[in-house]
């Protein structure tokens, strides 16, 4: 697949292009969001990998200019930002997907791959695991009628098994995938946010939606 990256740290742009490449796909770099837009008036790609803070022209400018030029190619946002209000404006403006920094390339491949097999570019609002939805735009978690509080980095570990629903997930994906630090080994802090998960979604409800796969990490249920 053709794949635009968009990212001003060179060493991590050069890194990614890298990567990609060797795992097959033709990749065009920008180092700013002026030459993204000038890649993107080229010709079509299949998925655009945007940093937010570049030169120029942020990611935010870059997507806007995309929308606003008809362009429903699937973006997703790379941040080191920890504010939801960053990720919820980017997906109001027609993001697809995100990833925070530090992120696995394995994660980010693998997220590069399920944009791809979307047969439509609309824009990924609200999850869902049967009576389950997580909006993503105004962070509302519901079972059935039910809404459900939770706490930030409850959020962000559901929101990770949402999005990935019937996959096994590792504790070191969910960890880094809810905080901002690199993982370091192993820890009981994934099993402790879980129990609390569980009971805030699933006690109660004859059909328990997380489950536990033994030696390797949590999925939620794929036929919920």
């Amino acid at each position: 697949m053709r794949i635009l990256i968009a990212e001003d740290q060179f060493q991590l742009r050069e890194l990614l292009q890298e990567r990609l490449e060797k795992a097959g796909h033709k990749v065009d770099a920008a180092g700013d969001g002026e030459d993204a837009i000038a890649y993107l008036e080229t010709g079509p790609y299949d998925v655009v990998v945007l940093d937010i803070m570049m030169p120029k022209i942020d990611g935010h400018g870059v997507l806007r200019w995309m929308r606003e030029s008809s362009m429903a190619t699937p973006v997703l946002f790379l941040t080191a930002k920890d504010a939801v209000k960053d990720r919820v404006e980017g997906l109001h403006l027609g993001a697809d997907d995100y990833l925070i920094k530090p992120f696995s390339f394995e994660e980010l491949l693998a997220r590069i791959h399920v944009l791809t097999r979307r047969k439509t570019a609309e824009i990924q609002d609200v999850l869902t695991a049967g009576p389950l939805t997580l909006n993503r735009a105004t962070q509302i978690v519901k079972r059935e009628d039910t809404v459900i509080e939770l706490t930030k980095k409850e959020y962000l570990i559901l929101e990770t098994l949402l999005l990935n629903k019937g996959q096994t997930i590792s504790r070191e994906r969910l960890e880094m995938a809810s905080s901002n630090y690199d993982y370091e080994g192993y820890s009981n802090v994934i099993d402790v946010y879980i129990r609390f998960l569980r009971k805030k979604i699933d006690e109660g409800h004859d059909d328990k939606l997380i489950e536990t796969v033994r030696g390797f990490g949590y999925r939620l249920k794929a036929d919920a």
